[in-house]
Order: structure tokens, then sequence, then C-alpha cells
């Protein structure tokens, strides 16, 4: 999930975070982690998954053209068509089949990135029932909804197309209000949890037993960060060199408040205090390890710490009579790199997924979508667990493959070089964080006027 600002906008640090070193400057990291927040082929207007809400003025009051507006790796606007149509893409990719015993699922941060392939792979695939929880942004008249609200209204036609019984809440997942309000309408139409999915990333996080308002940070621990990132400020992607100071203690507890399994944890317990845990029920985590490239900003700093929380927590809710009683599991899910609104703005990211993309090739990197269904297949007891050490669950063995790490390493040594050799996968980078927002997609009429004030899908 993507908690955003009143504009519209994903939180950005307003601080001196990162700073130029040499070359054009990196844009400063923007404070949102990794989260990392249905419908048939049937459907062949993608004006049709547009539903307008009725307007201050008439149903067309925000009928208007809109153009991207961009900077960076950021926009602050999102195309509603193109949103739609990048959701029945990844639909129609996703492989159907027959479902069998249609299990119940809640998904928090359902809209963007692991979250919405996981809602979509598991209609698809293995007929889901349940909720889908993401925080989300309508048009307010001056900037258009979020694009995970357009995704949603997408994802939700398509749904009713194909005859699934899923609804979607706009609440902040964190809070006590809506895991109050979420454990009504589960008693109410669904019953116990099969599955439970938390794929939520944000910037800040209200403690409900405090008060205290927690904030993330991305940096590193011990030491400052530099490397080597992506520019995108001018006509042609270029290599810049981002600075980024370490954190401090305070910061790292901070983000693991944030990021880490404190709230995975009270979603378990607001379950099981409603009786709405099934038998053997499964919850499962996203993560990401990544490459040594990445590690230094990532895995070894205040984020790391903060995945490391979560592994722990998933190791104590093993341990807990919550889950013994259910014979239930709770596991960690380290997927694959992916191009998403949360980790698009990690600094150097953009660059590693360039070059990984420019080794790996189209088939060979796997998307969200492929990822997500390998996730439903292991859970559903499809295929087998695939487990590391630490109990987790691992969806990267493609990014980590000794070979593959190898050729990344030699791009990344001489990051000049490995941009004029890599310009393609830069460029395919910088396309796909357009697509995230609904721009650059093929069969979109972005010269027309659209209807941005698009309805949030009725329970």
């Amino acid at each position: 999930m993507d908690t955003l600002v009143d504009d519209g906008r994903p939180e950005q640090d307003p601080g001196p975070t990162a700073r130029p070193v040499t070359g054009p400057a990196a844009r400063p990291p923007v404070l949102i982690p990794d989260e990392g927040s249905a419908r048939p082929s049937t459907v062949a207007d993608p004006h049709r998954l547009l539903v307008p809400r009725p307007g201050r003025n008439g149903p067309f009051v925000s009928l208007r053209q809109i153009e991207p507006k961009q900077r960076g790796l950021l926009l602050v606007n999102s195309h509603p068509e193109g949103a739609a149509r990048s959701v029945r893409r990844t639909w129609d990719a996703i492989p159907a089949r027959a479902a069998g015993r249609r299990p119940v699922a809640l998904i928090l941060g359902h809209s963007a990135g692991y979250g919405l392939a996981t809602l979509l792979t598991g209609l698809r695939r293995h007929g889901i029932r349940g909720i889908g929880v993401a925080f989300e942004t309508p048009d307010n008249g001056r900037r258009t909804a979020t694009a995970g609200w357009y995704r949603t209204a997408a994802a939700a036609e398509l749904a009713a197309d194909g005859g699934h019984d899923i609804r979607f809440v706009n609440a902040d997942a964190f809070s006590t209000e809506a895991k109050n309000r979420i454990c009504d309408l589960l008693a109410e139409h669904y019953g116990p949890v099969d599955h439970l999915v938390y794929s939520l990333a944000a910037p800040r996080r209200t403690d409900p037993a405090t008060g205290a308002v927690h904030h993330s940070v991305i940096k590193p621990l011990g030491g400052a960060y530099e490397a080597p990132a992506l520019d995108f400020s001018g006509p042609e992607p270029r290599v810049a060199r981002t600075r980024i100071e370490p954190g401090t203690a305070e910061e790292t507890r901070a983000t693991e408040a944030v990021m880490g399994g404190d709230d995975w944890n009270l979603w378990v317990g607001a379950l099981a205090d409603r009786g709405l845990l099934a038998e053997k029920f499964t919850t499962a985590a996203l993560t990401y390890v990544g490459s040594e490239v990445t590690a230094p900003v990532y895995r070894q700093g205040t984020i790391g710490a903060a995945k490391e929380h979560l592994e722990r927590t998933a190791r104590d809710l093993n341990a807990s009579p919550l889950l013994k009683e259910k014979d239930g599991r709770a596991f960690t899910v380290v997927a694959g790199a992916a191009v998403t609104q949360a980790s698009s703005a990690i600094p150097s990211i953009a660059l590693y997924t360039a070059f990984l993309r420019t080794v790996l090739g189209e088939d060979g990197f796997r998307t969200t979508a492929e990822q997500a269904a390998d996730l439903w297949d292991q859970l559903e007891g499809g295929a087998p667990l695939v487990l590391d050490g630490q109990g987790r669950i691992r969806l990267d063995g493609w990014e980590l493959d000794d070979r593959v790490q190898e050729r990344v390493r030699a791009l990344w040594a001489d990051p000049e070089r490995g941009l004029a050799e890599s310009r393609p996968g830069a460029d395919w980078f910088m396309a796909q964080v357009r697509e995230l927002y609904g721009w650059g997609l093929d069969g979109v009429a972005y010269d027309r006027p659209v209807e941005t004030d698009v309805r949030w899908p009725p329970r």
C-alpha cells in the first residue's frame, strides 16, 4: 500500500537525505519502502471499466484531457483508462483454470505491485473470495485519483464480469478502525479467512496503542552510502552518483515500527479475536532480499532491519497458540525484483533493475503475476513449498542465480559503460514506471478527454 499525501503524490523526504556527489544530481530518495498496495478478457473496451461517480455538477464534471506530469521517476497524475488497460493486460496474461474450493482471502495492499498481482492471480487461478484493502486518493478536481484507485475500479469490474465474489475497502490498514470494519465485513459475508496476504508499504504509521506517528526512511546503517544511480531528469537517462548518510538508531526503530511485523501481528490477532482464522490458516508477508549490489542501502540498511523484524514476527506467529490451535502457518515471502511505485523510490534500484533486465531479457525477467502464481500454488498445496534455511518462501531464484548476478556485477563495476550496453533496459524501466500510472500503453487515446472522477467499487 502506498500512503499518499493530500495532493495525491507519494510522500517524499523534504530533507537532505541524499545529495549528488558527481554527475547529474540524483533525486533524493522517496520515503516509501518496498512493498510492498479481476477481469475476464471479454472486456474489449477500456471505457467500459470506468464508472463515473455522480459529480458535483453532474456525472461528467471531471471529463477532461490530461497529460502526464513527470519529474524524473515521479509522476503526479494518473490516467484512468491507461491504468484500467494495464490491469486487464495483466489479467489476460494469467492462465485461467477452474477453481476448486474458492478459499477466502484478505489481501492488504491490493492496489499495486505484488499485492495487485496476488489479487489478480488469486482470482484467475484459484477463484478466491474475500476482501482487498488499499489506501488511495480520489480525484479532487485539481489532481486525478491515484493510479491504485483506478486499478481497483478496473479490477472490480473484471472480477464482477468473471463472477468473482470480492470486495474492496479504501482505508488505512494500520488503524484499529479499519481492522474492526474489515472483520465485520468478513464475518458478515465470508466467515473464517484461509489466507491473509500482507503487502503494505507506507512512509508512516500511527501506533494504534500510543498514537505515536512513526516515519520510515531508506538509509544505510553504519556508514554513508555512495553508489551510481539512474538520472532521468534530462532527455536521455544518465548515470549520477547518490550519497545517503547513515540512519540513526531512532530512525531504524521508526522504520521497523512502520515496515516491520507489528501491524501484521495485530491483523492476525484481530482475526483470531473474532474467530476468523480458518483451519490450516496461512498468512504471508512480502519481503525482498536482493543482490549484494543493492544490499548496503536495502538489506543492510534501515529497511533491511524492518524486514528482519518482519521475519522474526513470522517465527513468533508460528510459535503462538493463535496459529498452533488452527494448525496454521506464517511465512515471509522473498519476491524477486520488480518495478513498483515503492521499489522505484529506492536509490540505485532503477540502475540495478535496468542491468538485471538487460542480462535476463524479456523472457527471463519474471513478472509479479508469474511470481504471485508460484506463491498461490504453494499456499494452496498445488506445488511444494520452496523454503530456505530460515523458513522463508523463495520466489527470487531467477534473480539471484550466480551467473545472472555475475553479469550484473560486471555492468555495475563500470556503470557508464554498463548503461551504454543496457540502454534498452533503462528505457524499459522508465516505460514500466510510466505504466504504473497508466501512461504509455497501447490502445489508449491519450489525446482525448477522459472521465477522471471514477467511482470506488461499491460493496
